[in-house]
């Protein structure tokens, strides 16, 4: 595989696409929106330029790794010349299922079809498409250039070659794939989105406030990052979307989002993303945070 279409220039997506691209691929990089690519490329050049200053590569790396990735508004150019089509578009299952309906018209029935969801059935996505044996999870964590897992999900007809491929391609990535079957939230979101819905219900509940609760975990439970943040990180429409999924797969009331969350997620507090979560990331506070810092 040289070629890999990216579709989704959003926070996933253009991580996917910047691992690839680093590691010598050529990656099409597909979204609608024009506005969505110039980020996802600002956002890119800005991580690499991160790494330049860390000294974990050079200008010239850079300079590689943005000249392999060229970019698409539609899919079917993006995709004429790919030999993996990864899709990381947003949590959403209507939205998957006719991506993936375009897909199986446009490819080649032979092309490995991949999608990044963290919690949608890989079997139902398959289910639109021609051959499902070639549709395949790969599960990426944020930040995708960084974080080393790879959740690989196979769906109910997912082949043993389409696995092993997908297996074989993430540790050329220097990734760690591990293999998980089709159930919802699939192992890592099955695991941790009850943790953060628990952690919300206790702020909910009035036990603790905000940076208490995150304390608890990180000190006492050595978690690097307190679920509330982690919430905020991830953002909280798609730890909303991923509760959902899971409760309508399971039908168990462990899975049902906490009222808080729900109300937050209208209320357009969807974390880092839109500025103001259960911390504010707004620059006025940044500012306030830098001026405290000095006055000390």
């Amino acid at each position: 595989m040289k070629n890999i279409a990216v579709i989704g220039a959003g926070t996933m997506g253009n991580g996917i696409a910047h691992t690839f691209a680093q590691k010598g691929f050529k990656v099409l990089l597909i979204d609608i929106n024009e506005k969505s690519i110039e980020r996802g490329m600002t956002t890119i050049a800005k991580n690499l330029d991160r790494m330049i200053s860390k000294g974990t590569i050079t200008e010239a790396d850079k300079k590689a790794t943005l000249e392999n990735i060229i970019t698409y508004t539609e899919i079917k150019d993006g995709v004429v010349n790919a030999d993996l089509v990864i899709e990381a578009a947003t949590e959403n299952v209507q939205l998957k299922l006719n991506i993936f309906k375009e897909l199986s018209e446009v490819c080649d029935e032979n092309i490995i079809l991949a999608s990044n969801t963290s919690s949608i059935s890989i079997t139902q996505i398959a289910s639109v498409v021609k051959n499902p044996s070639r549709v395949i999870g790969m599960h990426f964590m944020n930040p995708v250039p960084i974080m080393k897992l790879v959740e690989i999900i196979r769906g109910y007809n997912t082949s043993d070659d389409v696995t092993k491929q997908i297996m074989d391609l993430s540790k050329t990535l220097d990734k760690v794939p591990t293999e998980v079957n089709d159930y919802p939230g699939f192992v890592a979101n099955r695991i941790l989105m009850p943790m953060i819905n628990e952690a919300i219900e206790t702020l909910y509940n009035g036990v603790a406030g905000v940076e208490e609760i995150d304390t608890v975990m990180k000190l006492g439970m050595a978690h690097p990052m307190g679920p509330l943040q982690l919430a905020d990180f991830i953002g909280l429409d798609v730890c909303l979307s991923i509760l959902n999924v899971m409760y309508e797969g399971f039908k168990n009331p462990k899975y049902a989002p906490c009222p808080l969350l729900v109300n937050m997620v209208m209320a357009g507090k969807l974390g880092v993303k839109s500025g103001e979560g259960f911390y504010d990331y707004t620059e006025s506070k940044k500012a306030e945070k830098v001026a405290k810092m000095f006055s000390k």
